[in-house]
């Protein structure tokens, strides 16, 4: 066996091989997979081997996408059969929400060039005749769904990657991985040690066991999972006679998902009593092997089943699989470099490995290689996770998306299991307020506080909520008196030391304030896309504050470490520094009323240092929701007598306290942009606007540099606007495509209600060349095209006199 490799995959399922091969596919031909069976053991071989795009992330379903075309192209590389059936799928609904999601999913599809449809129960008949349609009110057809031999294609992706130079050493178990000073590994093995520079953790059903060997938790759970092929179906077998085959049937209702198997039917289930596997652990023993059959626990399943399709109940059963399947604990994939660690890489997760491997391979490989991935992943980047991860919280939050695996996905919608986990030292007296909370990166945070008959908990939904007259009455308070709201979901990282300017100057590409300011800057990657949107304050000449999303700081840490120098030291203290913020047009009197400091003088992006009540305060002088504000930040143990001391001091101004909810519709009056919404990895600083904030005249070849001239040279070709919807009871949340001349032209970011204008708002992309005051366009919300009209008025402060003055 070799010795030396670039790079060292552990796991030879379906995902270490695409890694394989997407590496020798993009240059790396000095690469080696090690397995410790066969390839396929673990989960890959008893999967049911269906494949599909729907997914409620753009970017997710795009790489999807990728994965499905792939595989023709493996047969064409390699002459091996993956066993392809494009047969095609529907997505049932039997009431309207879950119409609702088909509709949202089919107007993201069109601008991503999926040519999927709406279906009635009358086209549904005709697609997929086995199906019974007592209520069901419609489906999403895909032309793509279909299902192949998890054997074949697995073994195809191998084929293409020894094709490519790759080397892979089947039984052949890896004992420990032990990082060299270097940064280097050892990866050792029964059959000797191999030296790598690289290590990617592929390691399916065992990826805990693996990570462990490095000192490392991957929040990772493998549930069992169960699905029947029935004997000869007698449809099916008519079907066949004809020359056609039977599509995919999804029905979330009976949480199960069908197809064709031979001349007889195959259905999975993701049932409510589901169980959880191997829970303090994967044995080293399990391989090609199955669990126990157990009726016990999908026996509604299989009931509901009979009644949706009914040709079940007269097959008889002909193979029972039942097998796990690993999940994290939102179900999609752990992505990427493991922060804090160097040189090793994470491709676990993948529950849906026929769907989703390809793009997996891709995505790590394009990291690896190239630095960064084409598009943003950060939906199943392994740093979407942060180090307060334990087994405790993974366990209920994976069983919870197990039985919500084809329940609507709803964007308000706040998930219940394993909360509340990470609270700040003012969760009772919001509670004591009416908070309604919302989480995030395992936070608990305010939406809203519910005061008199205001709901107490938010009903999700695709339309607007039973929350809209509370953040409606919050909105008001803030633009009319004073709001506050707490600080701690912000992501804060001190910078300090004698080269902390310089090195911020080559990392951030906007300006370095001095001491006593603050700036606003973009931080790119080496290809111009946006990583980062951040707040940068000076507190001394050699000490800065960085603020940024609160639910991105492993990763923005994981970068900023990544990129650290002598001369340079890093603290992520996001859950150090906490506090609150004030805004509206009575805070400066708030803050006045509580410090001895004299605040008229501060200007606008101004930072001071300050004693409020008998807490040390930094406090700067700005605000998200465009009015006059102020950021107090404070240590954790004092932030209880600081909201004592403002809240006091705001009593005679009837401050009222605001959620997020109010929050994100504050913005929109501004056209303010938000984190992974209008700024994100998919998108320039030119695109969006932020270009602005780019600081050209410094002498520093920052990062993207490069990239940020040309766009400033040579403008992208699209651009972020604001629209004015003409909405009826549902607002843009994000994706919706904008309509023009019966084309699609581009596609909204986020928007919502503004409850100050009294107006639907959207954000969006659109081709440079048409945006202008007043252009006319169709965004589609809910299967529905609403008119629109671009503006490049604000709806509050246009002239930002307020925020500055």
């Amino acid at each position: 066996m070799q010795t030396t490799t670039r790079v060292a995959i552990i796991g030879g399922g379906v995902v270490g091989a695409s890694v394989l091969y997407h590496l020798t596919k993009l240059g790396w031909s000095d690469v080696l997979l090690l397995e410790r069976s066969e390839l396929t053991s673990g989960s890959t071989w008893h999967a049911a081997g269906g494949f599909h795009t729907l997914n409620g992330d753009t970017n997710m379903a795009a790489l999807q996408g990728y994965t499905i075309r792939l595989y023709k192209e493996l047969e064409e590389i390699t002459g091996m059969s993956c066993g392809l059936h494009h047969v095609g799928g529907v997505t049932l609904a039997d009431n309207q929400d879950r119409f609702d999601m088909l509709l949202a999913e089919r107007a993201k599809h069109r601008f991503m060039g999926l040519d999927t449809e709406i279906v009635g129960p009358e086209e549904i008949a005709k697609i997929a005749p086995v199906t019974n349609l007592d209520g069901v009110i419609g489906a999403l057809y895909d032309p793509l769904d279909g299902h192949l031999d998890p054997s074949g294609t697995t073994h195809a992706y191998a084929r293409a990657a020894r094709m490519g130079g790759a080397t892979i050493e089947t039984h052949c178990m890896v004992t420990e991985t032990n990082q060299r000073p270097d940064g280097t590994w050892d990866v050792v093995t029964d059959k000797g040690t191999v030296h790598a520079e690289h290590v990617v953790n592929a390691g399916g059903l065992w990826a805990r066991e693996v990570g462990a060997m490095a000192g490392i938790y991957f929040p990772l759970h493998p549930m069992e999972h169960q699905y029947l092929v029935t004997e000869n179906v007698p449809l099916i077998e008519e079907m066949m006679a004809e020359g056609r085959e039977h599509p995919h049937v999804m029905d979330p209702a009976g949480e199960s998902y069908l197809r064709q198997e031979g001349r007889g039917l195959c259905i999975g289930f993701y049932e409510q009593t589901c169980r959880p596997w191997a829970v303090d652990g994967t044995p080293w023993s399990f391989g090609q092997d199955l669990l126990q059959d157990d009726f016990d626990k999908i026996e509604d399943s299989i009931n509901f089943a009979y009644k949706r399709f009914p040709d079940l109940e007269r097959a008889g059963v002909k193979n029972v699989i039942h097998g796990p399947f690993t999940f994290a604990p939102d179900g999609n994939p752990l992505v990427g470099p493991v922060p804090g660690m160097r040189n090793y890489w994470s491709a676990c997760g993948v529950m849906a490995g026929f769907s989703q491997g390809g793009g997996v391979g891709l995505t790590l490989a394009q990291w690896m290689i190239e630095g960064e991935p084409e598009r943003d992943v950060m939906a199943m980047d392994v740093a979407r996770f942060g180090d307060w991860i334990t087994p405790g919280y993974t366990l209920p939050k994976v069983i919870e998306n197990y039985q919500k695996r084809f329940s609507v996905a709803y964007p308000n919608e706040e998930l219940p299991a394993a909360r509340p986990h990470r609270t700040t030292p003012m969760y009772d007296i919001f509670n004591g307020l009416g908070a309604v909370w919302g989480q995030q990166y395992g936070l608990e945070v305010p939406n809203y506080f519910a005061q008199g008959d205001e709901p107490t908990y938010e009903t999700p939904s695709f339309r607007r909520s039973d929350a809209f007259a509370a953040t409606a009455r919050e909105v008001q308070a803030v633009r009319s008196g004073v709001g506050i709201n707490e600080l701690q979901n912000f992501g804060k990282y001190r910078v300090a030391g004698p080269r902390a300017r310089a090195w911020l100057d080559r990392i951030m590409a906007g300006r370095i304030p001095q001491p006593g300011r603050l700036s606003l800057t973009p931080m790119l990657s080496p290809k111009g896309k946006l990583i980062g949107d951040f707040t940068v304050s000076c507190l001394a000449e050699d000490t800065f504050q960085l603020t940024a999303s609160y639910g991105s700081q492993a990763y923005h840490f994981r970068w900023l470490q990544q990129h650290q120098e002598d001369g340079v030291t890093l603290s992520n203290i996001s859950d150090k520094r906490t506090g609150f913020q004030i805004a509206g047009p009575r805070a400066r009197d708030v803050l006045a009323a509580s410090t001895r400091s004299d605040v008229t003088t501060m200007r606008f992006l101004d930072v001071a240092q300050m004693t409020i009540g008998q807490v040390a305060c930094t406090v700067q002088r700005v605000s998200y929701t465009g009015d006059l504000g102020f950021e107090i930040y404070c240590d954790p143990m004092d932030q209880r007598h600081l909201w004592h001391t403002l809240w006091s001091a705001g009593q005679e101004h009837n401050m009222t306290p605001f959620g997020m909810r109010a929050m994100m519709s504050l913005r929109l009056d501004r056209f303010f942009g938000s984190w992974m919404a209008e700024f994100s990895p998919d998108y320039t600083a030119a695109e969006t606007g932020l270009d602005r904030f780019i600081s050209f005249k410094k002498n520093t070849d920052f990062i993207g540099r490069a990239a940020a001239e040309t766009d400033r040279t040579t403008p992208p070709n699209r651009t972020l606007v604001a629209f004015e919807v003409a909405a009826d009871d549902a607002d843009v949340h994000g994706y919706e495509p904008i309509w023009r001349d019966g084309a699609v032209v581009g596609f909204c970011t986020s928007g919502g209600y503004s409850h100050h204008a009294g107006k639907s708002i959207a954000l969006g992309f659109v081709p440079r060349e048409l945006a202008a005051e007043g252009l006319q366009v169709e965004i589609e919300i809910l299967g529905h095209m609403r008119p629109a009209k671009q503006i490049t008025t604000p709806l509050f402060d246009p002239e930002g006199t307020v925020m500055r003055g």
